[in-house]
């Protein structure tokens, strides 16, 4: 239970560390203007007030640069052409499995020893803010490395009294190297590259992990996982699950924490969401 105690104490103090603070406006979404604001602009037309050295034609334009720079910004984010890729590629894999790779690593023995193995699946669930994540994830590893890919979506309700809802997509893209490769254990450290769309902005940033998959007792397995990006944007996930493994099938159910902090390059004000809840997942591993 050792891995799982340091897991969970560095989880606790990344998480003391990158808390919420007093956010104005969800992760990578600009600031609506407050009402004081909009009163202080209205009383300084009124009295024809303005800054030191400017003039009226530059009070007048300022809407529309306002406008170019937000149009500007509106163009640094991606299409979603290559988010509907990664979906196809991922539903295929999904569906075709890989079956040249014979019978499953429990029924050789091998549980998390097994010299290849792959992995897919889907998981989700209802998140406190009153929305919902779902993850897709596949991996292909060896006795000691491999690879892992993950594209996370977040649905939630706006915070600024808008109508409609706000996305988040999170993606990462690791390597793994098991630490530990046992029959009854696997230990993995993970890093590769992470981005997050968000609605005003997208990041691109490194990304670090470690993942622990140990038998409790017959088919049931517990997992945990946690992942880092510290910059540009900051990025803390961590998730623990129970998982039942029915020969290829594996169902799983635990609970998952988030932390976003966009560190101001939206507004220059940072944005910090937490996000938490519980999860089911249906995967298959061959």
């Amino acid at each position: 239970m050792f891995p799982i105690r340091t897991l969970l104490c560095a989880l606790l103090a990344l998480a003391l560390g990158l808390g919420p603070t007093a956010a104005e406006a969800r992760f990578g979404k600009r600031s609506r203007p407050s009402q004081s604001d909009s009163n202080r602009d209205r009383d300084d037309k009124e009295h024809g007030a303005s800054a030191i050295g400017s003039d009226d034609d530059d009070d007048d334009d300022a809407p529309r640069r306002s406008s170019r720079r937000r149009s500007s910004s509106n163009r640094r984010h991606v299409s979603g052409g290559s988010s509907t890729a990664t979906v196809s590629w991922l539903s295929y894999l999904f569906i075709t499995g890989n079956h040249r790779m014979g019978v499953s690593p429990e029924l050789r023995g091998e549980r998390h020893a097994a010299a290849l193995s792959f992995r897919v699946g889907i998981q989700g669930g209802p998140l406190n803010e009153g929305g919902g994540g779902a993850d897709l994830f596949l991996g292909l590893e060896g006795r000691r490395f491999g690879v892992d890919l993950r594209l996370t979506g977040l649905g939630l309700p706006t915070d600024d009294g808008t109508s409609g809802s706000d996305s988040i997509t999170l993606t990462q893209s690791h390597l793994t190297w098991a630490l530990i490769s046992h029959e009854r254990a696997r230990l993995r450290a993970e890093a590769g590259v992470s981005t997050a769309h968000a609605p005003d902005i997208t990041f691109v940033g490194p990304s670090f992990g470690a993942s622990l998959e140990a038998c409790i007792a017959g088919p049931l397995d517990l997992e945990a996982r946690l992942q880092v990006t510290p910059f540009p944007y900051r990025q803390v996930d961590a998730n623990a699950a129970l998982a039942l493994k029915l020969g290829a099938v594996v169902l799983r159910g635990g609970y998952r924490g988030m932390v976003l902090d966009d560190a101001g390059y939206v507004d220059g004000v940072s944005h910090v969401d937490t996000f938490h809840g519980p999860f089911l997942g249906l995967g298959l591993t061959y």
